[in-house]
């Protein structure tokens, strides 16, 4: 089913519920973030995007689902390790990538139902030269509401390219050796 939307100004437009008022609510930090890059630099952006990131992610399904089968071969204390370190990268990639605003804008275009009681959210980040990057967000209902589980931009899955990229790490250098190039992308992530 295809449900085309309005462009948005505002997430009173979306009921509190909905995949949509969560990409909002996200895309809305994104915006304040970026026109505060400078004010707060990385560590304002780090808090300013961690509440939204934590609320809007699914971050336990999709570290999960990036490592698939190699998710069960890990014991519990590494499950935990690799989630909450996955949670920080994923944070740590937003402070560093909006950090800067230049009259862009965020527009929700559709809103789509996928197999499995997904949905997509279909979305345009609009900037000043009119040249727009697509996101796309995949959610699904948990158990605190509707979580992204997958982010597309400009139709290449983030999900697929983390489980290539780790599941890759994991089977030549193993557990640690994962760890610890997600620890080093979050310091490049600080340092960028």
């Amino acid at each position: 089913m295809l449900l085309p939307l309005v462009a948005v100004t505002s997430a009173q437009d979306f009921q509190s519920d909905t995949p949509e008022y969560v990409i909002h609510g996200l895309q809305e930090t994104f915006i304040q973030a970026m026109k505060k890059g400078d004010e707060l630099g990385y560590r304002g952006r780090l808090e300013l995007m961690t509440p939204i990131i934590n609320r809007s992610h699914d971050i336990d399904t999709i570290i999960r689902s990036i490592l698939g089968a190699n998710w069960n071969k890990l014991d519990g204390e590494q499950q935990q390790k690799i989630t909450e370190t996955f949670r920080k990268l994923s944070i740590a990639t937003y402070a560093e990538r909006f950090d800067h605003y230049e009259g862009e804008r965020f527009e929700v275009i559709e809103r789509r139902s996928l197999p499995r009681d997904q949905i997509l959210v279909r979305s345009k980040l609009i900037p000043a030269d009119g040249n727009p990057i697509n996101f796309d967000y995949v959610l699904h209902q948990s158990k605190d509401g509707w979580r992204i589980i997958n982010i597309l931009v400009d139709g290449v899955s983030d999900l697929a390219l983390k489980r290539a990229e780790y599941n890759a790490i994991l089977k030549r250098d193993g557990f640690q050796a994962l760890i610890s190039m997600l620890e080093q992308k979050i310091l490049q992530s600080e340092h960028n």
